[in-house]
């Protein structure tokens, strides 16, 4: 395949993989089955993939940030407890068996979308009073899950912060960004250390999340939760199928 070619699947993939990881999630499942045709093995196609997630997640925290939606302070109290998990999930990442962990996953996807079908009792944009003593360790083996595979992992924050913390869809989706964007940072560089990124693939793959991104931070904040959940719910019995082989 000509190089240019590679480029611009990378950027269309990533394009629509950005607005689904700002709604709801999944976008993962897109690009790197792409990074792995286009040839890179899967070490590297995982790393590579977090150049995309730290350029989309800063783009949509500052478009959010734009419209006076984020709590980053809020954010960065939830994001702490997932960098130590996030970072032993690196550690581990080759060591994990895949099969396993697919059918975890695809379990954990159906529980989500039949969450998010229950709407909360006591719904809150207040940041403040989104509190459980479950939050911190449930968040901090979240992190763990997001160190070593990444796919998936907004539709398990959304969980947490929509169902167990009582908040919004679009508070949530606010939280999962800055959340992800904060742990992002410290795999990134161990992934960059251990050579397993790919810096052209990464940086157009980055340019199309990006742009997907903003588009999705807009629409969030425009159109409110109605959206979010209608692509979060489509998204997960997607991916959910997917997983269990059924599509």
């Amino acid at each position: 395949m000509p190089e240019w070619h590679a480029f611009l699947i990378l950027f269309f993939a990533g394009l629509g993989a950005g607005g689904m990881n700002v709604l709801a999630g999944g976008g993962s499942t897109i690009t790197l089955p792409i990074l792995i045709l286009l040839g890179l093995d899967a070490g590297v196609a995982n790393g590579t993939n977090r150049v995309a997630i730290l350029v989309q997640n800063i783009v949509a925290t500052l478009s959010f940030g734009s419209d006076k939606q984020t709590r980053l302070r809020t954010s960065l109290s939830y994001g702490l407890w997932t960098i130590p998990g996030a970072v032993t999930g690196v550690f581990i990442v080759a060591r994990v068996e895949d099969a396993l962990l697919e059918k975890i996953l695809a379990i954990l996807l159906i529980v989500v979308v039949l969450t998010m079908l229950i709407p909360n009792r006591e719904p809150s944009s207040n940041q403040s009073s989104g509190k459980s003593i479950w939050a911190g360790p449930t968040l901090l083996l979240i992190g763990f899950y997001g160190g070593f595979v990444q796919v998936g992992v907004g539709f398990l924050f959304m969980a947490v912060f929509y169902h167990l913390l009582k908040l919004d869809l679009l508070t949530t989706t606010v939280h999962k960004i800055a959340v992800i964007l904060l742990y992002t940072i410290p795999t990134l560089s161990m992934f960059a250390i251990l050579g397993k990124i790919n810096w052209g693939l990464g940086l157009t793959l980055a340019a199309g999340n990006a742009t997907g991104a903003l588009i999705a931070a807009r629409i969030a904040v425009r159109r409110g939760e109605k959206v979010i959940r209608i692509i979060l719910i489509i998204a997960v019995l997607i991916m959910a199928l997917k997983i269990l082989g059924a599509v």
